[in-house]
């Protein structure tokens, strides 16, 4: 069964000063619970604010480090769930389902790819 990798883009600058509300974490709790009892959910997890985070590049002869926050981007990554669906149907469903108890305060995307096996 293909595994997909929904990466969460969260739009920092209109996202709840105070974070996620106890009520959007019981509902997405239960979602969570849910996908892993149907044996989808394979792992998850939310990412630190991109204050707290750095850039590494490379420009093919050096690298560097870009701390945080990356002003450039309106959206960052802010976590990821690695999802095994009997295809990329179920994916979206299930990525949409997460992305909707977020309710109306966030501004969310979920960019889903399959993973390459092999």
């Amino acid at each position: 069964m293909p595994r997909y990798l929904s990466l969460v883009k969260v739009d920092e600058s209109a996202a709840p000063a105070e974070g996620p509300s106890p009520e959007l974490m019981r509902r997405m709790g239960e979602l969570l619970e849910e996908m892993t009892k149907a044996g989808v959910m394979l792992d998850t997890a939310g990412l630190t604010p991109s204050a707290q985070g750095a850039s590494v590049h490379w420009d093919g002869e050096k690298t560097s480090v870009t701390d945080g926050p990356f002003t450039e981007s309106k959206e960052v990554i802010g976590g990821y769930a690695l999802m095994q669906c009997k295809d990329r149907a179920e994916a979206l469903e299930w990525t949409k389902r997460f992305l909707q108890i977020h309710g109306e305060q966030w501004r969310v995307t979920c960019e889903v790819r399959e993973i390459a096996e092999g």
